[in-house]
Parts: C-alpha cells; sequence; structure tokens
C-alpha cells in the first residue's frame, strides 16, 4: 500500500491523497487549495495525476477544501463513483454550485476593474460541471462494508466533524494477511453541539492519515466559550454595536445559530436582531433539518418537543441581494453572520466593506483562518487589507471565537489515535507545519513506538 499526498500536506486546504492498493488508485478527497489567489488558482486547474488513472474515490464530507476540486476532476476525465454519506451527498452539491456560482461572479466583477497585471482569473468549472459531476456520487452508511475490487474495500466512521462526516477504513488483503489504513478526513471536536463524537474504531489499524489543524494547542471549555458570547452581545446591547461574523456556511453557521438560539432561550443575552446572511448556509441549514436522527442526545435535551434549533423569533434568513445590501444600513446593536468563514468571496466581503474601518464595530472570527486568507490577515492584525480590489483601513475590533470548532484539539487527536489498536504508522496531515510539528512532539512522547511522518507535498510513502 503506497500513499501519495497531493493536498493538504503541511497546511489546511486541497486535501487530496492518492492511495495505491489492491491494484487500484483510491483518491482520497478532492479539495479547493485557498489562500494566496493566483498561486491557489494554479494548484486547482491542473490535476497532479492523470484524472482518468483513478479507479475511485472517496470523499471523507463536504467543506470545499475536501470536495470543491471534484469538478475539475470530471472536467478532466474521471469516469468512476464517488463514495460518499448520503447527507454528504447533498451538502457537497450546495458547496459545489455555490462556489461555482461565485467563481463566476467574481470573475464578472473584476472584469470591470482597470488592473494591468492582475487580472482576474476565469472560473475553474460550471454549474453544468458541478451537475455532471453530482452524477457519480454513490452514497454509502456508515458501518457497511464496500467492495472495491476482491482485495480491497472500506467502511464509513461518523467521524463527529460536520453532518455527514466520515473516516475512512480502507483494508486490502495481502499475502501475509491483512492491511488496513485509517483517513480521518477532519475529525471533530467534543463537547460541542448538534453531532455527536467521533465513533471509535473497531478493526486493527496499521497506519493512519490524520488531521492536526489544531494539533498545537487546547480549545477552552464551552462555558467558556458561552461566557465571551454572552459578554461580547451584551456590550453590543450598551454601545450599539454591529457584529460581524464570518462563518462556513457549513457547520459553524448552523452552531452558532444552536448556541445563540439556546442562550437567547435562557435569558443570557437580549434578543436582539440577528441576521444569517448566507443563502448557501441557509440552504444548509435544510439539509441538516432532514437529519435530525444524526443529532446528538444534548440537542433533544436543549430544544425538547420537536422545537428546531435553526430558527428563534429575533432570527432572520437573508436571501435578497438587495435585502443583503440593506444591512449595511442597518444600526446596532445586531449580529449578521455571512460567509465565507475565510472571508475570501461570498457576502461576507460586502459586510467587511461597510465595517472594517468602523471603530464601533466587531469582527467575530469562528474558525479556523488558512495561511493568506484575508481572514487570516485580519487575525493577524493586518491593515490595511485589501476587499474587492480597494484597500481598507483596520479600525473594527477583532476577536476570535475558536472555541466551537468543528476540529478536535491536540486532546482529542491524541485520545482518538491512542486508542487504535494495532497503529504502527501516522501520517499527520491538514495542519500548518508549525501545528503539524508541535503535534508530533506531543504524540511521540507518548507513543515513541509510532513512526510519525509530516509528509511534504507531492511526498509518497509506503505503509
Amino acid at each position: 500500500m503506497k500513499i501519495n499526498f497531493f493536498g493538504a500536506a503541511q497546511n489546511v486546504t486541497g486535501s487530496k491523497h492518492l492511495v495505491e492498493a489492491g491494484g487500484l488508485r483510491i483518491l482520497l478527497d478532492c479539495g479547493l487549495h485557498q489562500g494566496r489567489r493566483r498561486e491557489a488558482y494554479e494548484l486547482n486547474k491542473t490535476m497532479p495525476f492523470a484524472a482518468a488513472s483513478i479507479d475511485a474515490v472517496i470523499l471523507s464530507h463536504a467543506h470545499a477544501d475536501h470536495c470543491g476540486l471534484l469538478p475539475m476532476l470530471v472536467k478532466q476525465g474521471y469516469k468512476q463513483k464517488i463514495y460518499a454519506t448520503q447527507a454528504t451527498i447533498d451538502i457537497a452539491r450546495l458547496i459545489m454550485l455555490d462556489s461555482a456560482k461565485i467563481q463566476l461572479e467574481d470573475f464578472e466583477r473584476l472584469s470591470r476593474y482597470d488592473n494591468p497585471g492582475n487580472e482576474p482569473l476565469p472560473p475553474l468549472y460550471s454549474i453544468e460541471d458541478v451537475e455532471e459531476t453530482c452524477q457519480h456520487f454513490a452514497a454509502l452508511d456508515y458501518g457497511v462494508w464496500q467492495d472495491l475490487n476482491d482485495e480491497c474495500r472500506f467502511k464509513f466512521y461518523d467521524a463527529g466533524h460536520i453532518l455527514g462526516s466520515a473516516a475512512t477504513v480502507l483494508e486490502e488483503k495481502i499475502t501475509q494477511g491483512t492491511k488496513r489504513l485509517l483517513f480521518t478526513g477532519d475529525l471533530g471536536n467534543t463537547h460541542v453541539p448538534i453531532l455527536p463524537e467521533p465513533a471509535p474504531i473497531e478493526e486493527p489499524i496499521d497506519a493512519i492519515i490524520s488531521e492536526c489543524t489544531y494539533g498545537d494547542r487546547f480549545h477552552k471549555s464551552v462555558d467558556e466559550a458561552n461566557d465571551f458570547l454572552i459578554k461580547l452581545i451584551n456590550d453590543a446591547v450598551k454601545y450599539k454595536t454591529k457584529i460581524i461574523m464570518p462563518a462556513f456556511a457549513l457547520g459553524r453557521t448552523q452552531e452558532v445559530i444552536y448556541i445563540l438560539h439556546k442562550l437567547f432561550d435562557q435569558k443570557k443575552i437580549p434578543a436582539i436582531p440577528v441576521a444569517i446572511d448566507s443563502p448557501l448556509g441557509n440552504s444548509v441549514t435544510d439539509v441538516f433539518k432532514k437529519y435530525t436522527d444524526s443529532f446528538d442526545e444534548e440537542t433533544a435535551k436543549d430544544f425538547p418537543n420537536h422545537e428546531s434549533p435553526f430558527m428563534f423569533k429575533n432570527m432572520k434568513q437573508v436571501t435578497s441581494v438587495d435585502d443583503s445590501r440593506a444591512l449595511e444600513r442597518a444600526r446596532g446593536p445586531i449580529i449578521i453572520i455571512a460567509s465565507s468563514g475565510m472571508c475570501e468571496g461570498g457576502r461576507i466581503l460586502h459586510h467587511l466593506e461597510d465595517s472594517v474601518g468602523d471603530p464601533s464595530a466587531v469582527i467575530v472570527l469562528t474558525g479556523y483562518q488558512a495561511e493568506y486568507t484575508l481572514g487570516r490577515k485580519l487575525l493577524e492584525g493586518v491593515s490595511p487589507v485589501r476587499i474587492y480590489n480597494k484597500l481598507h483601513q483596520v479600525k473594527a475590533r477583532v476577536v476570535t471565537l475558536n472555541e466551537f470548532s468543528a476540529h478536535a484539539d491536540q486532546k482529542g487527536l491524541k485520545r482518538y489515535i491512542e486508542a487504535l489498536k494495532g497503529l504502527k504508522q501516522v501520517f499527520l496531515v491538514h495542519g500548518e507545519e508549525r501545528q503539524a510539528a508541535i503535534f508530533k512532539t506531543a504524540l511521540a512522547a507518548d507513543r515513541p513506538d509510532l513512526l510519525i511522518t509530516v509528509p511534504a507535498p507531492k511526498q509518497s510513502w509506503e505503509v
């Protein structure tokens, strides 16, 4: 069994791992690279392998950095199945359609500017390419073995990261017996709302490809995060503040709605207006409503009598562009939640354009900000920042709220890996070099018996 690392190696985007096993070439994820736009565009426009040579794709979940390049794979000649859970299939279609739409809108808008040397980038793929890609999906439930050929099969376990997310056990029959590789995709955090914690793995595992996004830190408790949010919102009422929350349309938007709803019900925060200005986020929330059986027990306790966690009386789902633009004239206190979570596209950009220079506004970063993204620049205090091809001084207060992260922290990652039976090799991916190095040291201290590797892009390793 051989693994070729083509994405999310020493960084957190573009998840793409090609496994050669049982005479097959199996691609784990096919995600968009994000960050420096032209650099990411070059990485995204050409596959690092012949698309037609791939025998199967196994998709861990529907975030764009894991599924967003599937239309390019199909466009360049992939003809086989794309395996995923049904929830992932439902959401991935929405994510990819939104990506195609934003690429076209960005191209058309930037084409109106005269900016020699920084010409707009043509869309990677179209809505038609996305619809063609969706014809390749094949749904698989958790806990069911799927044969790829006589020598190779795989099984999904709930990864607890977002709705439909799956950790994959890939099994190959060899002369000496059986070899098993576990791919975490993104591994869920503990004690966060809506979804259960990652399911334990039953089979002995020889090697694991594990994410390590937050391998260098420990999340604060949800109670501490709630206290932070309560103070932030009560201060917003006192000072009539506009709160801008960039949030991933998938996962983070639903979690923030859930938490705000719960805090309003508990009367820990006043009922100020909340605008969900994310058509994609609203569509994904509708998918969540179809899968209530996947929610954890805490959700039933927090919202008895079949009350929806995703709607409350002072919340409005914004749909039209005109209504979105009207929010720029809204006075605080108000909370505006919009995507994208890393501030790289979508409606969040015009809210930031309007508010980033306002000393009375607060920008709340609710998730991981990859290198070179606008969100990362705001996190690091860079000023001015470029929005819609214009420079803006950052005068708004910028704060972070990572405690509701859908990613496991160092403690959660170690607990998951150390619970595996028979483990010999660990490949750390989906983490920047610093995070991966810190986690490797921490894991090695407890498990010196493990061969731990942080693969570089385009490196290959044998299991």
